[in-house]
């Protein structure tokens, strides 16, 4: 599989990949690590939400109970909570009245596209290399997609160059999403000046920004930079949240919070908001009550904090981030100036740079022949620009497997670069 494959060719072939070859070590895949999963303790804060659930609705605990097995609300019974969270973690001001919770956050960007992209003209605008969540589920429903390949802070150059030939065509720049905090594949932090920039420019544009936020409280060094949503004063910025990494994935609980008024008004809020809960009810019905109960009785037993529960993951992840460098920057420093790679300061990914393509044929063969599994960036890219990079996770790997499989790694490549066409590169 090439860089110009079908995004949704992509999951599938890294789900044979890791079927095909079990025993190999996974830089593949971006999940949280599982040390500090503890869902035992977790399900346990169900009772609490469900007493904080019935004195809001007047009803008893039984009744309550009752309540929470069936079918729910459309937009979600934790609102509240989730408002406070992201109020104390995210510095974030919003009431209950602007959120929609989804059924992770994958179903937020579903929702939000389908309701968004309303005629063939609209396009949307992603930095590429690009979340494959997003632009699969662009291909998926016939939306074009528009790459801006530019490094992090160069957004806004290259976002003008593109709606200017965009509006030329004759089409409408519907959104523009983005990963502001450690992105999702490289790792990038976009600068508060940048996205002020940004809300300026999309607002003048009636360009309606998914800001997407799943890595913003796993950060290693620097200052904390205020979600755009928090420094949106247009009403251009809609918040994509979830818990799969702060609390686990299987509980499939994210968010969508709105600005009080899209675009300077409320109605165009409240025509969104409705239009996005009609697509969900048909979509899924409800998120389910019972992950929405853990969650809430998780955040009640927080005080409404995830701060205290994140410590021990943000320190592992940190030491895995620094044991990979570490790694990298002995097997590869023979090749100093011709391999390089990036010091992400939060997330779960680094990219690394080669001399060669790594494409999906080269995926397959560091797999098959060397025992370890990366990510060519060339999946996440709407160009051929990244074919020479590839995306490492180091959330879920031990730092002795780290250790063992950039080892492995640099045999592949040395391999590679011991091929007559790479020395005669030198």
């Amino acid at each position: 599989m090439q860089g110009s494959s079908s995004r949704l060719d992509v999951m599938n072939f890294l789900n044979e990949m890791s079927g095909n070859f079990p025993n190999a070590i996974s830089f593949a895949s971006g999940r949280p690590t599982e040390q500090f999963f503890a869902l035992a303790h977790w399900m346990a804060q169900f009772p609490l939400f469900a007493r904080h659930f019935a004195a809001a609705h007047s009803l008893s605990e039984e009744a309550a109970v009752n309540v929470l097995s069936q079918y729910g609300r459309t937009n979600g019974i934790i609102d509240d909570l989730i408002a406070a969270q992201v109020g104390l973690d995210e510095g974030i001001a919003c009431g209950r009245e602007q959120i929609i919770v989804t059924a992770g956050c994958q179903e937020a960007i579903e929702l939000c596209l389908r309701a968004l992209f309303e005629s063939e003209r609209d396009v949307l605008l992603v930095r590429s290399p690009a979340y494959i969540g997003i632009t699969g589920v662009a291909e998926l429903h016939g939306i074009e997609v528009a790459g801006l390949s530019c490094a992090v802070d160069d957004t806004l150059a290259f976002l003008r160059a593109a709606v200017e030939r965009l509006e030329g065509e004759g089409k409408r720049p519907r959104a523009l999403y983005l990963v502001p905090d450690f992105d999702n594949p490289t790792g990038a932090v976009l600068s508060r000046a940048a996205r002020l920039e940004l809300i300026a420019f999309c607002s003048e544009k009636s360009i309606t920004v998914l800001e997407d936020n799943p890595y913003g409280m796993f950060r290693y060094e620097g200052e904390p930079i205020a979600p755009m949503f928090a420094l949106d004063q247009a009403g251009c910025v809609v918040y994509l949240g979830t818990y799969s990494k702060t609390i686990c994935p299987a509980l499939r609980v994210g968010f969508a919070i709105f600005p009080k008024q899209l675009g300077g008004s409320a109605e165009r809020t409240q025509a969104l908001m409705h239009k996005i809960s009609q697509i969900k009810s048909l979509l899924t019905c409800n998120t389910s009550q019972v992950s929405q109960a853990i969650v809430g009785g998780l955040l009640l037993s927080e005080n409404g904090s995830l701060k205290r529960l994140v410590e021990g993951s943000v320190d592992l992840y940190r030491h895995n981030r620094d044991t990979m460098l570490a790694c990298l920057e002995e097997t590869f420093k023979k090749w100093e100036g011709r391999i390089s790679w990036n010091r992400p300061q939060g997330g779960f990914f680094l990219t690394l740079s080669l001399p060669f393509k790594f494409l999906g044929g080269e995926a397959a063969s560091c797999a098959r022949d060397y025992g370890v599994l990366a990510m060519p960036l060339s999946f996440f890219a709407l160009d051929e620009e990244q074919d020479y990079c590839l995306r490492l996770a180091f959330s879920n790997v031990t730092p002795e497997r780290i250790e063992e499989g950039i080892g492995r790694l640099g045999r592949f490549v040395e391999q590679r670069m011991a091929t007559p066409a790479e020395r005669a590169a030198d």
